[in-house]
């Protein structure tokens, strides 16, 4: 293996006034190379479209999907794994367990959100790509690493707030208005193409010529858009020291509304004020449970006698 190193080393110490042994020596001594760098989070490669998508339902509840720029909820996130690695997302992306993406119900797609376990103060940001999850009391649900980057994957759930950040980049374009001029992510125009009707045999009334173009699309409002992006980045948040589950069934501006509410559910729950961007929201809710279990079951019968969007929320 060292056959000719030898002799050369020789004579490059006969030349240069060094010995073999220092140079040896010398070697022995360098520094090792620095360690490469963290991987850096791409897109996925198989970028699908923006889309908001049209109402569904699932296990007879709906949901209206649409622009949500002031999202910030709280609720129990959940991690999906192997069962749906290679297939498609909703938004027609590859799903793969390596991507900080996570599924919601209603958010557009694909959008940056920032996920914090509320149990430990870990924060995170992640693109949103597809819909789920339909497990009841669940309001994200994460790829496997963002949940290893949160330390959910022991654990299966945690305690989060899902806060919206903006839209997230799509086929490589940055994630701003410029990338929605043309290409499946554009925005409506306004316009609509409408030709004459043909006259049907037997018609007593004649088609309309031609039909009004639909007005123009407001501009997109700036907070749709942020820089912030999934780069894999763990944050150290700050944290309630303890929180609270609760099952909630409605927030109303005028508390006569969630009285009503609350005269129609009976025993359990009680209505619990809340000023958010300066108004009064009048919460319809249960009694706090210390855990996911208790929460799951306080949910499973309030859904059981009729009251669908009833959902499960953090809160101190």
């Amino acid at each position: 293996m060292f056959t000719g190193v030898i002799p050369a080393m020789r004579l490059l110490a006969r030349f240069s006034g060094v010995s073999a042994v220092a140079l040896l020596a010398a070697c022995a001594t360098q520094t090792p190379p620095p360690p490469p760098p963290p991987p850096t989070v791409q897109v996925p490669a198989s970028a699908g479209v923006y889309k908001v998508g049209q109402p569904y339902q699932i296990d007879n509840i709906w949901y209206y999907p649409r622009e949500q720029p002031d999202y910030d909820e709280t609720g129990i996130a959940s991690w999906y794994g192997p069962t749906f690695y290679g297939k498609k997302t909703a938004n027609g992306e590859i799903y793969t367990g390596d991507m900080l993406t996570a599924a919601h119900k209603t958010l557009p797609m694909p959008v940056n959100v920032r996920v914090t376990n509320l149990d430990n103060g870990k924060s995170l940001i992640v693109r949103v790509n597809d819909r789920g999850p339909f497990s009841r009391g669940r309001i994200i649900d994460l790829s496997r690493r963002a949940a290893e980057l949160l330390d959910i994957i022991q654990s299966g759930t945690a305690r989060v707030r899902v806060t919206y950040m903006g839209r997230s980049e799509l086929n490589g374009a940055p994630a701003g208005p410029e990338a929605l001029a043309g290409g499946p992510s554009a925005a409506p125009s306004g316009k609509v193409d409408s030709a004459a009707l043909g006259i049907l045999p037997g018609a007593t009334v004649a088609p309309p010529a031609q039909v009004a173009g639909m007005p123009k699309p407001a501009p997109i409002p700036a907070e749709m858009f942020n820089d912030a992006k999934p780069d894999g980045k763990v944050t150290q948040v700050s944290v309630p020291p303890a929180t609270r589950l609760y099952v909630q069934v409605g927030a109303f501006t005028r508390r006569e509304n969630a009285q009503a509410l609350l005269n129609k559910l009976g025993g359990g729950m009680q209505i619990s004020p809340l000023q958010r961007g300066g108004q009064t929201l009048y919460r319809v809710r249960s009694a706090p449970f210390a855990s996911v279990k208790d929460a799951d079951a306080a949910l499973s019968r309030v859904t059981g006698a009729g009251a669908n969007d009833a959902h499960i929320v953090v809160d101190q």
